[in-house]
């Protein structure tokens, strides 16, 4: 019941908070802006509006083969130069064969320049063949029919671009969650320290109820805020499209967003009340809480800098399952599907086993820290005590 209450009051004083909202809101702006600006800039490469004159009609069909992407117009040659003129046309070809005669307004994409070119060999090719008595369908069938079989011994993981998308995304996430709820915690403890609203708590209440109660407070307040980002980020990305990965895919993300801050916040957040503890000047928070970041920036940059490329990375792997840095690295690969069941369950048994430990070993140093003022308290003073 005392943890509840105290609970109770953190989540409150939290909610009232501005600044959560505003942040709340901003974040969930710049992942609908994020989806509706992929989908607008979403496309396959331009179209390119090809006139062809009678001379040159014969390549409507192989040009409109060799570039999915190109629309041909039949048109005589002085219609098809002011065409070209106004931008109607891209290119009007006026001659075809073993020389192609192409007229452009300014310059000839690089593309269509190579089909063109392939074109023309093509006929001066086939015009050979007919010199030496053969018969040019015969030598294309030839050609169309020769491949090259290629054997990988270590092929190289195909990654959706989707899927590393949403994977760096859910690290960004759970990285910026961590911190921010951290960084609040740690900031809580100071300032009832500094005030001296702590020594009036600490007459009803046990250290270690107070700080489990502010612990489960902000969390909870965490959370929530975490859960109404990710899930207003996947509404936009389905709803607008720029999101195709099958939503069963999406949902999984969202759920190990969840659960990796859920256990990413149990196991630093206490961590961050005991290093705070130590200190009674706001000032003083971030030199005693900065190697506890140091741990959750480290796991993020290895994350966001060396799983993209080397989704396959054993250094990774092996960093993944350390709880520490789990909460970090674990979302993206297994946003990626790199991340085999086996190491995925060692990652949430060690988290899970280390939770207990770094629960007990803060208690000690917030309850000998916490009523001492005055300057920084060495952390081996705080746990002799």
């Amino acid at each position: 019941m005392t943890v509840w209450l105290i609970t109770r009051r953190e989540i409150v004083t939290r909610l009232r908070s501005k600044v959560l909202r505003i942040a709340t809101v901003v974040s969930v702006l710049i992942l609908v802006g994020i989806a509706v600006t992929a989908k607008l800039t979403a496309g396959g490469p331009s179209a390119q509006d090809v006139g062809l004159t009678p001379a040159a009609e014969a390549l409507a069909v192989q040009l409109a083969a060799l570039q999915p992407g190109v629309r041909v117009h039949s048109v005589d040659e002085s219609a098809g130069r002011a065409e070209v003129l106004d931008g109607s046309l891209d290119a009007l070809v006026t001659a075809a064969g073993t020389r192609v005669d192409v007229v452009v307004k300014t310059d000839l994409p690089d593309d269509l320049r190579s089909s063109l070119r392939l074109l023309a060999q093509r006929a001066t090719l086939d015009q050979q063949v007919r010199a030496l008595g053969g018969d040019p369908a015969t030598v294309d069938g030839a050609i169309a029919g020769s491949s090259v079989s290629v054997t990988a011994l270590a092929p190289r993981r195909q990654t959706d671009p989707q899927q590393l998308a949403l994977g760096i995304l859910t690290s960004v996430l759970v990285y910026m969650a961590l911190l921010l709820t951290g960084q609040a915690v740690a900031q809580g403890v100071v300032e009832e320290k500094s005030s001296r609203v702590v020594e009036l708590l600490l007459a009803t209440v046990r250290p270690r109820q107070l700080m489990i109660g502010k612990v489960l407070g902000l969390g909870t307040v965490g959370l929530a805020q975490v859960a109404v980002i990710a899930a207003a980020g996947l509404a936009a990305g389905l709803a607008t499209g720029s999101l195709t990965l099958p939503a069963h895919a999406a949902l999984g993300s969202v759920l190990w967003l969840v659960a990796w801050f859920l256990l990413g916040y149990a196991a630093y957040s206490f961590v961050f009340a005991g290093a705070a503890s130590l200190v009674s000047r706001q000032e003083d928070v971030a030199a005693v809480i900065t190697p506890v970041l140091m741990l959750l920036v480290i796991g993020y940059v290895v994350g966001v800098s060396v799983l993209p490329s080397h989704p396959d990375s054993a250094l990774v792997a092996v960093m993944s399952m350390i709880p520490l840095f789990s909460p970090t690295l674990m979302p993206i690969r297994l946003a990626l599907g790199v991340a085999p069941a086996w190491q995925v369950g060692v990652a949430l048994a060690g988290i899970i086993a280390a939770i207990p430990l770094l629960v007990w070993v803060s208690s000690r140093v917030y309850r000998n820290a916490i009523v001492r003022g005055g300057a920084r308290i060495r952390l081996a003073e705080a746990w002799r005590r």
